[in-house]
């Protein structure tokens, strides 16, 4: 499966933007993770894959949401009140297993991962 990441940008604090994240295939479990320059990859939100269930982490809880077409393959994340600390390259990345618990919270964990999409947020 691969993973196609699409739709960051500029924005400045306090705005809006949509990342959308389309699969060649399927893909159970899908997750965003950023990773901000000389940082490690951090777990952002994940969504199960009827969509019923979601994860956030504590920075994004409330600004931001994730959701997912699985007509189209396609999972997104709206950011809201964007902050300049959420400026990241964001990934998503997709789990082969339906059901991945504690495990969604790791990057390793997942199968495949899109190449990046960079979100810059200005002070």
């Amino acid at each position: 499966v691969q993973l196609q990441a699409s739709g960051g940008g500029l924005v400045q604090a306090g705005g809006s933007l949509r990342v959308s994240c389309a699969a060649s295939g399927r893909s159970y479990v899908m997750g965003w993770f950023r990773q901000a320059p000389g940082k490690d990859r951090e777990f952002v939100a994940a969504i199960s894959w009827s969509g019923g269930s979601t994860y956030y982490a504590d920075s994004v809880k409330g600004r931001f949401t994730i959701s997912r077409d699985n007509a189209k393959n396609t999972v997104y994340l709206q950011m809201n009140s964007l902050k300049p600390e959420d400026t990241a390259v964001y990934y998503c990345a997709g789990g082969s297993l339906r059901y991945m618990g504690e495990a969604r919270y790791t990057p390793d964990e997942y199968d495949y991962w899109g190449q990046g999409t960079l979100v810059t947020v200005s002070s």
